[in-house]
């Protein structure tokens, strides 16, 4: 079942050994990409001067994005032959070329525009899903009953289904290639365990345990689980009369209160004439799944395993930590369970939420900031804070990669920025998404710029020692930052309209109400429309930014999850280790499990 490649990376390297030292030497000596992956942030792009378009690209850059369209722009990051547009390159007048694409002479893209594109692209993933090269292990995608599907989206079916088969596929070839019979699969963050209850359905009838924080999600779980007839709904039979009069406080003491204990029941006994068989058959289902409320810290599972009913009889378990979209750290929690427990036997796991990993390594020493300026950004509380973690279940996992030397010192960080960028999917983009977005990530950088002007937020910039949280300077002055977070969809209507649901939200916050309440109690609505007349034609150039941040954060995700693959290799337990696309990316872009067996 383990594919030709241990990772999916591209066909221009002959191992996976030369992609990662490509990469890593890549994101290291690139400043351009240290810039667009955390070195700026689109709520400073109208509050520097120059402006984030004009510092960070370079001339024949703007010129080129200048003639071209947003939508032609993302074609050429994403989808058309650089290789083609290299070899025009050599024989074309760069500055006046017949373009098909427009039928009107504009700018060829600039000769480094296109080596930064097939830097980006080549040190990418392949994100296609490609079937297993062994025909025997083909298998259709495993098709959900109506009652197993119920609160699914079409794209919760395509994720569940495919992973539901992919697991189950490893299990019977870890019974046949290491004779380990998987006899339970244990559930990280299972939330309304759609993941569990397909598995515990037939045909495939696995047990699973479901490990979940919430208790809400658990009950809705429960629910599920007697829709799905993994379950039966507990029955009550009371005295109707009595209950109502309970309940209407009949017979009660004044000032007493009243608990479900002091409510008749009676639990109904099973029907004598119903079939033995059948009682049987619904006792075993029931038991297929089992939840554990808990808040999982680390890949330990002593503790939640000896919480679990486990018959006397039953043989030593041999466990498959499974998970669809583990936020953060749980999936590294989830890789270490292979490690730290004896009856874990294998793990494939899907991550996601690389905004919520916590960083391992700690602040980047002073000297190699400053002799390596990759960071355009001011300082920020919540950057010192998530960069100053120094957490050991956090990125990266890897010696590999938290040792990797370079100009900067040691090891690979990404900040917070880098790695919530690494969740877009560019790819995916229609016209209509991101027009959307582009007018929202506009709005708001406009009005961070109006509440600059007004004195609400400062605009002093540190150097590159208080953007990591390394000390303050005497003179440079960091204020809290404003979170504004979402709004309603009407405040998208107008600028106008947005900036006064902005400022309405702020003043309710007891954070920001008074400076709020200051700054912008005199902007007019004449104020406003002259700021979205100024600066609209601004808008185009953030667009482009973002689509550059978004199409280089790929190389971000890239190595997020070759650093996974390469944690589980330098383990010595661990027989086999591999990465592969199980979703299809344009229905499910984070599509990548991380798969690791034991010896």
């Amino acid at each position: 079942m383990m594919p030709r490649k241990p990772l999916p990376f591209p066909t221009q390297f002959a191992d996976v050994d030369e992609y990662i030292d490509s990469a890593l030497s890549f994101i290291t000596s690139s400043q351009l990409f240290q810039r667009l992956c955390g070195g700026v942030h689109i709520l400073e792009f109208l509050t520097r001067d120059p402006d984030l378009h004009a510092t960070l690209l370079p001339s024949d850059w703007r010129l080129f994005f200048k003639c071209h369209d947003v939508s032609d722009i993302l074609d050429l990051l994403l989808r058309d032959s650089v290789t083609s547009l290299e070899e025009s390159v050599a024989y074309v007048e760069p500055e006046c070329e017949k373009s098909e694409r427009y039928n009107t002479p504009r700018p060829r893209p600039p000769a480094s525009l296109l080596e930064y594109i097939r830097h980006v692209r080549r040190h990418s993933l392949d994100r296609t899903v490609h079937l297993s090269e062994d025909p025997s292990s083909r298998s259709p995608e495993a098709v959900l009953t109506r009652h197993v599907a119920i609160g699914m989206k079409p794209k919760k079916i395509h994720e569940v289904s495919n992973l539901v088969r992919y697991v189950d596929r490893l299990s019977l070839e870890l019974l046949s290639n290491h004779s380990c019979q998987i006899n339970q699969f244990v559930d990280f963050g299972s939330g309304q365990n759609y993941l569990g209850r397909a598995l515990a359905s037939p045909p495939h009838d696995k047990k699973v345990i479901a490990l979940e924080s919430k208790p809400l999600n658990i009950d809705g779980a429960r629910s599920m689980d007697v829709t799905a007839k993994l379950s039966k709904k507990e029955v009550v039979i009371r005295n109707k009369k009595q209950y109502r009069g309970e309940c209407n406080g009949e017979r009660r003491t004044p000032g007493t209160e009243r608990t479900s204990d002091d409510l008749p029941s009676l639990t109904p006994t099973p029907s004598n004439h119903a079939p033995a068989k059948s009682e049987e058959t619904s006792q075993a289902q029931e038991g297929n799944i089992q939840y554990v409320e808990t808040i999982i810290r680390d890949g330990d599972l002593s503790s939640i395993l000896s919480r679990l009913n486990q018959p006397s009889t039953a043989k030593t378990p041999n466990l498959m930590v499974i998970s669809l979209h583990s936020c953060g750290n749980l999936l590294h929690h989830g890789l270490r369970s292979l490690i730290l427990n004896p009856s874990v036997r294998a793990v494939a796991l899907v991550g996601c939420c690389y905004n919520l990993l916590t960083e391992r390594l700690p602040l980047m020493p002073p000297s190699a900031l400053s002799s390596h300026p990759s960071t355009l950004r001011s300082a920020h509380p919540r950057l010192q804070k998530t960069s100053s973690a120094c957490d050991p279940h956090g990125f990266p996992m890897s010696e590999r990669f938290a040792t990797y030397d370079h100009a900067n010192g040691p090891g690979i960080r990404f900040n917070i920025t880098a790695r919530m960028m690494a969740v877009q999917a560019p790819g995916n983009w229609t016209e209509k998404d991101y027009e959307s977005f582009f007018t929202r990530h506009f709005y708001r950088a406009l009005f961070q710029k109006i509440l600059v002007d007004k004195g609400v937020v400062d605009a002093k910039v540190g150097d590159p020692e208080d953007i990591m949280g390394k000390r303050d300077h005497e003179g440079i002055r960091t204020t809290h930052p404003i979170i504004l977070g979402s709004l309603r969809k009407r405040a998208y209507v107008s600028f106008a309209a947005y900036v006064r649901a902005a400022i309405e939200k702020l003043k309710a916050n007891p954070v920001y109400a008074v400076a709020v309440t200051d700054g912008m109690d005199g902007l007019t609505d004449d104020e406003i429309l002259e700021y979205e007349e100024d600066y609209g034609h601004k808008k185009k150039e953030l667009s482009i930014i973002w689509s550059l941040m978004a199409f280089s954060a790929g190389v971000v995700e890239s190595m997020i999850v070759a650093d996974r693959w390469q944690w589980l290799r330098e383990q010595k337990e661990v027989r086999e280790c591999w990465v592969e696309n199980i979703f299809d990316y344009s229905i499910s872009p984070r599509n990548l499990v991380v798969v690791g067996i034991k010896r």
